[in-house]
């Protein structure tokens, strides 16, 4: 199996921090080409759902630079310089858009985090990595932790 590009998912939980080792130490083995992939997920809140109200977006925009900004600062300074990079935020359904990302890019490989939300939100939005792993086009690994 040739592997000429690796995208890795992170919330930037303990798992994710993991997967993005993997994956930085896969792209230089490699030399592929690296993305490291946050997707903001849409804005739920269960109180405002019987009721119509749906929260303004406009502010997403900003979140949106927050976590570029906080990408470069956790991954950017980590990676080596030999290794091709970029730092993608996507924003939507979580596996949605890592799914797409991945048959546009044409990905080859995907490194994960075995989990990344714990309690209620795993309750609510199921396992990111579940998904993607059943539904992607390329190889998948699941990075675990202790």
């Amino acid at each position: 199996m040739a592997i000429r590009s690796i995208a890795c998912c992170t919330d930037f939980s303990d798992n994710a921090h993991l997967a993005v080792d993997a994956a930085v130490d896969m792209a230089a083995r490699y030399r592929a080409k690296l993305f490291i992939v946050h997707v903001l997920p849409p804005l739920v809140n269960p109180l405002t759902m019987d009721s119509g109200w749906v929260p303004p977006e406009a502010p997403r925009d900003s979140v949106i630079l927050k976590i570029e900004e906080e990408m470069q600062t956790r991954y950017g300074a980590q990676i080596p310089h030999e290794v091709d990079y970029e730092l993608v935020v996507r924003d939507g359904h979580v596996s949605s858009e890592i799914l797409e990302f991945i048959r546009v890019q044409k990905i080859d490989l995907i490194v994960t985090g075995a989990y990344g939300l714990s309690g209620m939100g795993l309750v609510l939005f199921g396992s990111v990595a579940k998904r993607v792993a059943q539904k992607a086009a390329c190889s998948v690994m699941i990075v675990r932790g202790d």
